[in-house]
């Protein structure tokens, strides 16, 4: 069962903590999962749990606003990626981290890097896993591509969505249990990318991975390229919804973390 914590707007957090079976050797990692996905989805049923703990890491799940088992408003008032890093920081301090290793998956990343900028204390490193260069350019991150991916959420003819990316955003929040109102608020309110001078300012080791048929993250190699201490990797043959459960993925980030 998770535990929760309640941010300072009244939403309820949920999260859970899993030590490895001898004893922790490394410092705890917290996952922060992507859009529309949850921390079973996301990192449980995918091997994270058991192979990261098998490591020696102690790790803290939680479920961002709006997915899984935390609380999910309807308006995009409650979210964006500054408001999502401080509900991490809140799950940090109700577990007694004042650091911790972040790993974050697609939205994940884009919080985890909204975290590092805020709170670089806070942070030991950071991986991000299925974002890349797209960051850096309009196409995700411009109020009106997320308009676009929020309409198409929202759209009662799923079948009229043309854009491949939508239509894969629409196809994951069509799954059971997803709240796709939640989801298209969240999707709304997504935060501008942080600048490439912003980036090249954080002082932190970042990794950044990515499939290699990932066309919505795009390469790892410029996004890397923009921090003081950025590293690259592609997962051969995975696309951004196969490459989070690729063991490749996991392998990468537990010898960073190391």
């Amino acid at each position: 069962m998770p535990e929760f914590v309640t941010a300072s707007d009244g939403v309820a957090l949920a999260f859970e903590r899993l030590s490895p079976p001898e004893g922790p050797v490394h410092p705890a990692i917290v996952l922060v999962h992507g859009f529309g996905s949850s921390r079973a989805q996301n990192w449980k049923a995918t091997g994270w749990y058991g192979g990261l703990t098998a490591a020696g890491f102690p790790i803290v799940a939680m479920d961002c606003r709006g997915h899984g088992d935390s609380g999910k408003p309807h308006d995009p008032a409650a979210y964006g990626h500054d408001r999502m890093a401080e509900d991490v920081a809140l799950v940090m301090k109700a577990c007694s981290l004042s650091s911790a290793l972040i790993l974050g998956y697609s939205m994940g990343g884009f919080i985890g890097l909204r975290l590092l900028a805020a709170h670089p204390d806070r942070v030991i490193k950071l991986a991000v896993a299925g974002m890349g260069e797209s960051y850096l350019k309009d196409s995700i991150t411009s109020p009106a591509a997320r308009a676009a991916l929020a309409d198409a959420l929202l759209t009662s003819d799923p079948g009229s969505i043309t854009d491949p990316r939508a239509k894969m955003f629409r196809a994951f929040a069509d799954q059971a249990g997803k709240d796709r109102l939640a989801l298209a608020a969240c999707m709304r309110a997504m935060s501008q990318r942080l600048p490439p001078e912003t980036l090249a300012h954080l002082q932190r080791p970042v990794l950044v991975v990515t499939g290699e048929k990932d066309d919505t993250a795009g390469r790892p190699e410029p996004l890397a390229a923009t921090f003081a201490n950025g590293a690259a990797i592609v997962i051969a043959g995975r696309d951004h919804m196969s490459a989070v459960g690729d063991k490749n993925t996991r392998q990468a980030v537990i010898n960073f973390f190391r």
